[in-house]
Formats: C-alpha cells, structure tokens, sequence
C-alpha cells in the first residue's frame, strides 16, 4: 500500500503543513523547531514504516508515530497556554491528533490481525 494513498497519512502531513504555516512567525525558534519537528515526525514515519519490508517494522513505525501524536499534542497545550497558538486553532488541531492517535490505533490493530 503506497503511503500517499492512506488517509492517516495525508491528514498528518496537511496538520504539519498547517504547523509551519500558523508558525513561520513565532520568534521563539526553540518551540517553533519542537512543535514543527514532532508535527512532521508523523506523516514522516508513517511513510519510512510503509516502505520497510515487514509488517512487524511498518507496525513499529506506526507506534513511533502515534508517540509524536502525543509529543505534538502536548506541545499545542503548551502552546496555547503562553499564547503562541491562538485557542480556537488550538482546540482544532488538538482533535486532529486526537483522531489521527485514534487511526493509527485502529490500523495498527488491523495489522496486528492479519
């Protein structure tokens, strides 16, 4: 399965475009760099675990992922709470990891499965 066909995949990568695009200018690089660097980590190893020739290894990937999920998530609480990310954004964004976390639960259990 091509990685650019999956949905998982292209919700992450248009959350971590959104991230660059709502930070390009955020003066505080430190969290500018964190937040951008965890964003981009999931559609990024969601890819890299595609294209490893086991399914124990794409699952691995996946579960990386899931973990940046949870990084980029804390970091947007993070984020609104010193006022760097606007709430209402915020709020959004926080549910997209939400459901991206819950789609790579849902496919890691299908690979698992099978």
């Amino acid at each position: 399965m091509k990685f650019e066909n999956m949905e998982i995949w292209k919700r992450s990568a248009r959350l971590s475009a959104e991230l660059y695009k709502a930070l390009a200018d955020c003066k505080d690089f430190g969290f500018k760099d964190q937040i951008t660097r965890s964003g981009l980590s999931v559609p990024s190893n969601i890819a890299e675990g595609s294209e490893r020739s086991s399914v124990k290894d794409f699952i691995r990937f996946l579960q990386y992922a899931k973990g940046s999920c949870g990084e980029l998530r804390t970091q947007i609480y993070i984020g609104i709470d010193i006022g760097y990310i606007e709430q209402t954004q915020g709020n959004a964004w926080v549910n997209e990891t939400r459901e991206i976390s819950a789609m790579l639960v849902g496919f890691i259990n299908s690979l698992e499965k099978n």
